[in-house]
């Protein structure tokens, strides 16, 4: 009897778990186990890998097989098992000697993941992306073998090594010593398409504009209200453009998240997601989760923005499942066979009218609602998920003329400034000040007297609780930076007020 052990990876969410293939190969009557909490997929690689193991010119144990997947209280699934146990199997029953390879790399600094068809051919895993980001991030230095297909993508990923197979066949005779893989060398990324919706486009709005671009500047979530054809839709798709370009690691969480959800990978070059959920999206399509839990729609808008139309249109409990993401920038999925965190920092932008009829307010059109339904309509957000939103701001509507005011700033020269912002954050507190703990706030929200006596005066008239304070303080904080100021001076803290009156 004999036994091997081959290392492999495990997704739980967006995280990444190592797991040991454990394969024992014994005499004894004709049986093959798999243990260690396998799912249907990885308990129906039994035969995938005995027809694979026969294909590709080996003979198959003809006594007992046992494979564990350890960690035994970790669920399984997927068939990116199917390389490490049939290789196990090999090995375990000396069918294959594993040899040193150039530069005195051994077995146990490889991982394997692939799914393997009946005739030995290794076919595409879902996640490799992912799983290379977590071998990068787990076991730095190690030598990861995916299929052909999806492997140049995860060559981008430092610190691991890629290696591309084809059959069963190829790595058994790679791990003899018998031929080589080729390393992959990752791919040019796409290049960053220009926004297709520029700022300039919006005529009038200039307060509305300066808000979007505070927004852009500190990554802080934003809720416009305002009357139909105020512009809400437009400032908010405009969003996009103004953002920085994303770096290397967020585009490969972000290509990482798009294979989890089959999505083209990095489609749109560098720029940030714009994810744009209808308002009868469900709990577990907005946050993820289902029998099989799979990544919500605040997931798929990590490293970028989730625009929510209509919000009071939206049911209570998706609004309400957002607010623990707002926070911590994640979101835990917790069922009975276990629980699983997926990635889920976001910024939110909001828009809704300010009544049902959408007229409440407006200088020359009146409104048919009553009191009580504009009440019920504005109650259907909650005050809690309100108070996690930093810019509250109402749009008015547009001035007569508007159509012939000259266009703006382009979304160029703002995203030019937005850089340099956030260039100012990351220098002081190596975050953006969205970002910013309690005790961020009070290390880097200084103010000045005057400034201190304002924040007091507001306190007192509209008995803000103290998350609405330190929010205010966040984007007083982000005013200033767009000033350059380093301490936040009245006319900052009188900005971010206003931007907190809805």
């Amino acid at each position: 009897m004999s036994l091997a052990i081959l290392a492999s990876q495990a997704l739980c969410g967006t995280r990444v778990r190592p797991v040991r293939v454990e394969v024992h190969a014994a005499s004894g009557l004709p049986a093959f186990h798999i243990v260690g909490l396998p799912d249907t997929g990885v308990r129906e690689s039994r035969e995938r890998v005995r027809a694979a193991i026969v294909s590709s010119g080996f003979a198959f144990p003809s006594g007992r097989v046992t494979v564990n997947l350890a960690p035994a209280d970790l669920p399984k699934a997927s068939g990116r098992f199917d390389l490490p146990i049939a290789l196990g199997i090999l090995l375990a029953s000396g069918q294959l000697s594993p040899v040193k390879y150039p530069g005195g790399t051994a077995l146990s600094h490889h991982t394997f993941a692939g799914e393997l068809s009946l005739t030995g051919v290794i076919m595409p895993v879902t996640g490799s992306l992912m799983l290379a980001l977590g071998v990068a991030a787990n076991h730095p230095g190690t030598t990861l073998i995916l299929p052909s297909e999806g492997a140049q993508l995860a060559a981008h990923v430092p610190q691991v090594r890629i290696f591309a197979a084809t059959t069963l066949a190829q790595v058994a005779a790679y791990l003899a010593g018998q031929e080589t893989l080729a390393s992959v060398s990752p791919g040019a990324f796409p290049v960053a398409s220009e926004a297709e919706s520029c700022l300039s486009d919006v005529r009038g709005q200039d307060v509305a504009k300066r808000m979007l671009e505070v927004a852009a500047s500190g990554r802080h979530s934003m809720l416009m209200v305002g009357s139909p054809g105020a512009g809400k839709s437009m400032l908010a798709q405009r969003l996009r453009g103004l953002l920085p370009d994303l770096s290397i690691r967020e585009i490969l969480e972000v290509a990482a998240i798009a294979g989890l959800c089959h999505d083209a990978p990095l489609s749109d070059g560098h720029g940030a997601p714009f994810r744009t959920p209808h308002h009868s999206v469900s709990v577990p399509a907005l946050i993820g989760g289902g029998a099989m839990p799979r990544p919500g729609e605040i997931t798929r808008a990590h490293h970028g923005v989730l625009f929510l139309d209509e919000l009071p249109e939206f049911s209570r409990p998706a609004l309400e499942s957002l607010r623990e993401p707002l926070e911590t920038g994640e979101v835990t999925i917790a069922r009975a066979r276990g629980t699983l965190v997926f990635d889920a920092s976001f910024q939110l932008v909001a828009a809704m009218n300010p009544c049902p009829c959408g007229w409440h307010g407006h200088p020359e059109r009146s409104c048919r609602c009553t009191p009580d339904q504009v009440s019920r309509y504005r109650n259907r957000v909650s005050g809690p998920f309100l108070d996690r939103i930093d810019l509250q701001f109402r749009l008015p509507s547009p001035a007569s003329g508007w159509i012939h005011q000259q266009p703006g700033e382009s979304s160029a020269m703002v995203r030019s400034r937005v850089k340099q912002t956030r260039q100012r954050q990351y220098d002081r507190q190596g975050c953006l000040n969205s970002a910013l703990s309690a005790a961020g706030v009070g290390q880097f929200c200084q103010l000045n007297p005057a400034a201190s006596q304002l924040l007091t005066d507001g306190l007192a008239r509209w008995a803000w609780s103290a998350r609405a304070v330190h929010r205010t303080l966040r984007v007083a904080r982000t005013v200033a930076d767009m000033a350059a100021s380093s301490m936040i001076l009245p006319e900052h803290l009188a900005e971010a007020i206003q931007y907190r009156q809805v």
